[in-house]
């Protein structure tokens, strides 16, 4: 009875032209609020999204690495435990250190990545090769994949030129650095350029990939020994479930790091320019709130002669106030759904036709991405329904205490 009530009281013409107006302008002020946060909330995901794509290009699902020092042991033995661990589609050994790359006169600072053959597989740089081919090693000894920006610096063209750059790296004994016999300090292995890729500038002017073999011996490191472990998780597989399990067979003295993890600084920064953005945008529909608010007000006022002939029939005060709390309920929700229409309509032609371009045109994509989430949807309606009850409360609990006043005729 109560919603049969508040449906009549919404699609019924009122006496007063003014508050039809005042409540289709609410819903228009929800729809248009609904729309504006579900929008900007699916560019945020699909700016999440992208980076999400970029960094598994390179970066893997988890990375196990020690709590303490650069580098950790593992056996062949532990290494065949963590590859059986339910939810582990395969692992790399990696070994990573800081570097001065030279070409002839020309030279950076990098990351040199030492990698074995299975990297391939819990990462994707081979798909992101711009020129010569992944391959670090053949019959001719070492080679090299570069980042497209060290490629740059160096001056070389991976696919014309045949000239092997040299690296150099401090010797890891402790002895202290002689500045007259610096050359005793350091050790110094060559390779051969056979790719560049280009995925990220991050990566692409910071990293230059081996096998793990050249950087061990140049290192002088134990068999086993590595900087860290990549795991790539199988289709499906649950990554907190797959964390707590690597945890509990690892023990302590290793850390676990999901792919957000490796990157928390970033990941951190793009949550809390969401939520923040859906805190501000949420003050549309506040504002929409007080239209809803002197609607509903206004409609007590033309309906105290329905609200008396009720009371005189038995209806209890907090059915009074259900039936106008239902009212501003359905005016919240009827915003909602057109909102929510409009907003699908809006992501999926921003999806299709690329509308909205990025300006510049030194991006990765023309124009801006967007994902829609079922959680925003939710989160979304939630809100709208905590917003709708509280504006509703004011005018349906006034309507409740109207007085009774009957006369006759």
């Amino acid at each position: 009875m109560i919603w049969q009530f508040a449906a009549r009281y919404f699609r019924a013409r009122k006496s007063t032209t003014a508050i039809n107006i005042i409540a289709w302008v609410s819903v228009g002020a929800i729809a248009v609020g609904t729309a504006a946060l579900i929008t900007v909330l699916s560019v945020f995901n699909g700016f999440t999204g992208l980076v999400k794509s970029l960094y598994s290009s390179f970066y893997p699902d988890f990375r196990i690495v020690p709590d303490s020092g650069k580098t950790f042991v593992l056996t062949a033995d532990q290494l065949k435990q963590i590859a059986a661990v339910p939810g582990v589609a395969s692992i790399s050994s990696t070994v990573e250190e800081k570097a001065v790359v030279r070409n002839g006169t020309k030279q950076t600072i990098a990351v040199v990545k030492g990698v074995d053959d299975d990297f391939t597989k819990v990462a994707h740089v081979q798909d992101k090769l711009v020129s010569g081919e992944y391959s670090l090693k053949d019959e001719t000894g070492p080679q090299a994949v570069l980042g497209l920006g060290v490629e740059m610096s160096l001056g070389l063209d991976v696919e014309k030129s045949r000239v092997p750059i040299t690296v150099y790296m401090p010797r890891r004994d402790d002895a202290a650095f002689n500045p007259l016999m610096p050359d005793q300090s350091v050790v110094s292995g060559t390779a051969y350029p056979a790719g560049s890729f280009a995925i990220q500038q991050e990566f692409d002017s910071k990293y230059v990939l081996v096998d793990i073999g050249f950087l061990r011996r140049m290192l002088d490191m134990q068999p086993g020994e590595v900087s860290a472990i990549e795991v790539a998780m199988a289709p499906g597989a649950g990554e907190r479930k797959v964390k707590r399990a690597l945890q509990a067979l690892l023990g302590e003295g290793v850390q676990i790091q999901t792919r957000m993890e490796q990157h928390a600084t970033i990941y951190n920064v793009m949550m809390v320019e969401k939520w923040l953005t859906y805190v501000f945008l949420s003050f549309i529909l506040v504002i929409a709130a007080f239209n809803m608010i002197g609607s509903l007000s206004m409609l007590v006022i033309e309906k105290q002669k329905d609200i008396t002939i009720l009371k005189a029939m038995g209806a209890r005060t907090a059915t009074i106030r259900r039936i106008f709390l239902a009212e501003g309920l359905m005016i919240a929700g009827s915003g909602t759904v057109v909102g929510f229409g409009l907003a699908i309509i809006i992501c999926l032609v921003q999806q299709y036709f690329g509308l909205v371009k990025l300006g510049g045109g030194t991006f990765l994509i023309d124009a801006y991405p967007v994902e829609m989430h079922l959680n925003d949807f939710l989160l979304v309606a939630v809100t709208i329904v905590v917003i709708g009850t509280l504006a509703s409360w004011y005018p349906a609990h006034r309507a409740a205490r109207q007085v009774i006043s009957l006369k006759a005729t």
